[in-house]
């Protein structure tokens, strides 16, 4: 069975009318050598103490995955391989409409290859915490239904981050106190569905957020083990918290994923996985049914491998959610994904920070924005005072966690505060907080009042603002070019959206992302521009290893 024969066993049964697809037991392995050669890593966030789940059963995700591929073969995986690898969403949909293909077996392909990686030890990204056993039959049901007037996304298979509510699996936010916290659907779930996506599983994150331990790895949580970047497995960060969606979808584990970022958790795993990734301005889309950290600065977005994909994603996820006030001032007239073709660069002005110069493929990127018509606005950055911001997100979260597990979670889940949670995770260090839990610990010493709160939000939201808003108004600017997940604080704070689009590749293969940040609900027009620059230069190619 070509390379991967340790890992997926044909059998031909006689009582079977086709080979059958048996999947290997996953058998934990000593990754004591790993980690020694992770020991005195560059950087002390790659320095790991553990690698794989102490907490997750991968078997009993290929359990979940078994009786969906019983009879698709690595023939079948290879055959339509072509088809589906690195294709965006409309190229899919038109290799269904010609018969080609199906709903039924692109679902089964994407499974297929999740085993076909994730079951092999040299190759595995722990991306995935967990598997929907039912994917397939709806995938089934969508090629019985479709019609000529469903929205792109119809049909497509889609990951979730672990903090994100789908009825039938568990939301962890990659944490043991959460493992049981069966839900009903967020509300982006739902209008994911309602528009015929699949929601294939759940990815990996770091553990709340990224906002449980100090100096601890990106993409490390207790649920998920360690996640791995696809360009560079124990050399390349992964970034965070997003990480597990940024490496499935750099692995081309789905068609789409879903993230979400309060400052810099979409943008930073995005970058270092070489994808396209969107921080909606905040409201736009409804945080409803996911795990949170910052009711003031949370928002959901699209993970995706190409823009358009990136915008039919949003599109297939707005709308307003009575129960999350701040969608209400939401656009409820645009469309993110048809009009992206008429995007162009010619005579945008973009504001170009001149400490990112330093970057040389900053500097060659903003060069090939001009060689589009773009027009280069060099412009120093604004100093702002951010002190406090840590203090905002503590303050929320100590808020907003107990009010999610009273609105949204599992009955299971008898946690009544933060301090519920570091109490419980006492109980078992080793095996719920091998990093500690500073960050999360720290909430408990965080006490604002409400007027402080209030006074300290409105303060960052001012700074934040004025750093875009100064230089935007001085310019005439259209957007701001940033580099990676720089500047996501400020963003975040002002409210202001990002987008992120590959622009090239490190000595070392590590990708690095342009971002382009704009104005509240200017979301159209970033993707536009991230459309004319991406078409004009065909930069992201998929990591070696996981072609």
């Amino acid at each position: 069975m070509k390379n991967s024969a340790f890992l997926l066993l044909l059998l031909s049964l006689a009582c079977q009318p086709g080979p059958e697809t048996v999947i290997a037991p996953w058998v934990p392995y000593d990754e004591s050598e790993e980690l020694a050669q992770n020991a005195n890593h560059e950087s002390v966030k790659m320095r790991f103490k553990l690698i794989q789940s102490k907490n997750l059963d991968k078997n009993a995700n290929w359990k979940n995955i078994a009786g969906q591929i019983r009879n698709f073969t690595e023939e079948d995986y290879q055959t339509l391989k072509p088809l589906i690898f690195g294709q965006d969403i409309p190229t899919l949909q038109r290799h269904i409409r010609s018969g080609a293909l199906t709903y039924e077996k692109l679902t089964q392909w994407y499974l297929y290859r999740i085993v076909k990686f994730e079951n092999d030890r040299h190759k595995m990204l722990n991306a995935i915490i967990s598997i929907n056993p039912n994917a397939v039959n709806e995938a089934r049901l969508r090629d019985k239904n479709k019609s000529a007037s469903d929205h792109p996304i119809y049909g497509m298979p889609v990951l979730l981050k672990d903090n994100i509510n789908f009825a039938g699996l568990p939301t962890t936010a990659g944490a043991v106190a959460f493992k049981d916290n069966f839900t009903a659907n967020a509300f982006i779930t739902g209008r994911i569905i309602a528009r015929g996506g699949i929601i294939l599983g759940k990815t990996n994150l770091s553990e709340w957020a990224n906002y449980l331990c100090l100096g601890c790895p990106n993409g490390y949580s207790a649920m998920g083990g360690q996640t791995l970047n696809a360009y560079g497995r124990r050399i390349i960060d992964t970034g965070g918290s997003s990480s597990g969606s940024g490496v499935a979808m750099a692995a081309n584990y789905a068609a789409v994923a879903v993230g979400t970022e309060t400052s810099g958790s979409i943008l930073s795993p995005s970058s270092k996985s070489s994808l396209v990734g969107l921080k909606p301005t905040v409201g736009l889309l409804s945080r409803g049914g996911i795990v949170p950290i910052s009711g003031t600065l949370d928002t959901p977005g699209p993970m995706t491998r190409n823009v358009i994909d990136n915008a039919i994603l949003l599109d297939a996820m707005a709308g307003e959610d009575p129960a999350d006030a701040a969608t209400r001032d939401s656009p409820k007239d645009k469309t993110y994904w048809q009009d992206l073709a008429n995007g162009t660069l010619e005579g945008l002005r973009f504001g170009v920070n001149k400490q990112m110069l330093q970057d040389s493929i900053y500097r060659l990127t903003v060069d090939k924005i001009v060689k589009l018509g773009g027009i280069a606005v060099e412009f120093e950055p604004e100093k702002v005072d951010f002190t406090g911001f840590g203090n905002l997100l503590s303050a929320d979260m100590k808020v907003d966690l107990p009010a999610y597990i009273k609105n949204y979670a599992s009955e299971a889940i008898t946690f009544n505060s933060v301090a519920d949670i570091v109490a419980f995770n006492r109980q078992d260090s080793a095996l719920r907080i091998p990093y500690g839990q500073a960050r999360f610990a720290g909430i408990l010493h965080v006490n604002l009042s409400k007027e402080e709160a209030e006074a300290l939000k409105q303060r960052l939201h001012s700074e934040g603002v004025r750093f875009f808003a100064t230089p935007m108004a001085k310019y005439q600017l259209d957007a701001v070019l940033s580099v990676n997940n720089r500047n996501a604080g400020y963003a975040a704070a002002a409210f202001y959206p990002c987008l992120t689009v590959p622009m090239g590749y490190r000595a070392n293969g590590e990708p690095a992302g342009l971002t382009f940040i704009g104005r509240p609900f200017t979301e159209d027009k970033l993707l536009k521009m991230a459309y004319a620059f991406e078409q004009g230069n065909k930069i992201r190619v998929p990591p070696k290893g996981y072609e």
